[in-house]
């Protein structure tokens, strides 16, 4: 009789535990810390089944536009190997709109609503990949030659 009331006591606990999880999770998806030019919400899960890269940079940071016309090109080259490409800094949105008129790169530009020390990002560019399913798969920190046949392939492997 002991063993059925622990165990009844286990499955209750452990369900509620549980459903506080996934209510904390809804919640943490209600609210989005990335934004758009437009100033609109943008959740990440909408590229569910896709690879993201998000490489974090600022308008100010000379290393972060050195290496933009490259990943410009590995976009393009990785756009058929699922990948989305999202460049994303905690500057203003107008800041980050003037230099998106200014120099016409064709990205997909977002706003990061928190500071980029909340991520642990203490030095740009710092970028980020995550696999299909949302998973972090890999950290890059410091500018990189991204077209690089080497570059290229560690992606495509990813």
């Amino acid at each position: 009789m002991r063993k059925l009331v622990l165990l009844s006591l286990f499955f209750v606990i452990s369900c509620t535990t549980k459903q506080a999880k996934k209510e904390l999770q809804k919640s943490e998806k209600a609210v989005s810390n990335y934004i758009d030019l437009n100033s609109n919400p943008v959740d990440l899960s909408i590229y569910g089944g896709k690879k993201i890269l998000i490489n974090y940079w600022a308008t100010w940071c000379a290393p972060c536009i050195k290496e933009m016309p490259e990943l410009l090109k590995a976009q393009e080259i990785l756009k058929e190997h699922n990948y989305v490409f999202l460049l994303t800094s905690d500057e203003d949105i107008s800041v980050i709109t003037e230099f998106k008129n200014k120099t016409n790169y064709n990205f997909t530009f977002l706003k990061y609503s928190k500071s980029l020390a909340s991520l642990g990002i203490y030095s740009m560019p710092t970028t980020v990949v995550f696999d299909e399913k949302g998973k972090k798969i890999e950290t890059i920190v410091g500018s990189v030659k991204w077209d690089s046949e080497e570059m290229i392939q560690k992606l495509k492997a990813l």
